[in-house]
């Protein structure tokens, strides 16, 4: 996945240069291989995410509960689309309508994103809820250095909030990484839906970052975001 985007960038920076068609072709083949390769390899995702969603119908609160089973069940149908797709592509069943499959693909992939975001917003906001509780508890008592950064929130509006958000989000790393990794992930949706336009540099970029954290939580466990 990282590959595939990084060849986006490339060749979307290089491809104004004169000198530079063979390598653009180059790294557009590769970015269509790596594309038609990560169908294959996810061919038995659908499975993974409708055991993922039926692990999150046993969860206690019942916004993330919502949030997470939704998130898993649009995954999954994201994921037969895609395989459809790949059936398309390896000219199995060359009959298929591509365009239509890559919408419903592509929607599916977009509502799981926002279903990801808006489970991220719940664990923020009760954070917030819990970080200004925290602090009126501490109103007759000595104020330490974080608690007056917390104070922001009262005397400085938006200021404040934005100061105890970057707080919150210091102190729990992978609710930070999950944050980004599906803000990035929104700008290929965005885009092939024509909600908001960019270009395949910005995606490339997107694409790029989300791939290093997913790595990263794979090398690092205690850093994903736990469900």
């Amino acid at each position: 996945r990282a590959t595939q985007y990084t060849c986006m960038l490339l060749s979307y920076l290089i491809e104004h240069k004169a000198d530079k068609e063979k390598l653009v072709m180059k790294l557009k083949q590769l970015e269509s291989s790596m594309s038609s390769g990560r169908k294959m390899f996810r061919l038995g995702n659908m499975v993974h995410a409708l055991v993922a969603a039926k692990k999150t119908t046993q969860l206690a609160d019942v916004v993330p509960r919502f949030c997470l089973t939704a998130a898993n069940l649009t995954r999954a149908l994201y994921f037969v689309c895609d395989g459809v797709l790949w059936l398309k592509s390896v000219g199995l069943q060359p009959d298929i309508d591509k365009p239509k499959w890559q919408n419903w693909a592509t929607k599916c992939y977009y509502f799981s994103l926002l279903m990801n975001l808006a489970r991220d917003w719940y664990e923020i906001s009760w954070r917030l809820e819990q970080a200004v509780q925290e602090e009126k508890a501490k109103e007759n008592s000595f104020w330490d250095k974080h608690s007056q950064e917390l104070n922001c929130v009262k005397c400085a509006g938006l200021h404040g909030f934005l100061l105890l958000l970057f707080q919150i989000l210091k102190k729990h790393p992978p609710l930070l990484l999950d944050l980004v990794k599906n803000l990035c992930d929104l700008s290929g949706p965005l885009d092939t839906l024509g909600i908001y336009k960019t270009n395949p540099g910005v995606i490339g970029f997107c694409g790029i970052l989300s791939s290093l954290v997913g790595i990263l939580t794979l090398a690092s466990p205690h850093l994903k975001l736990k469900q």
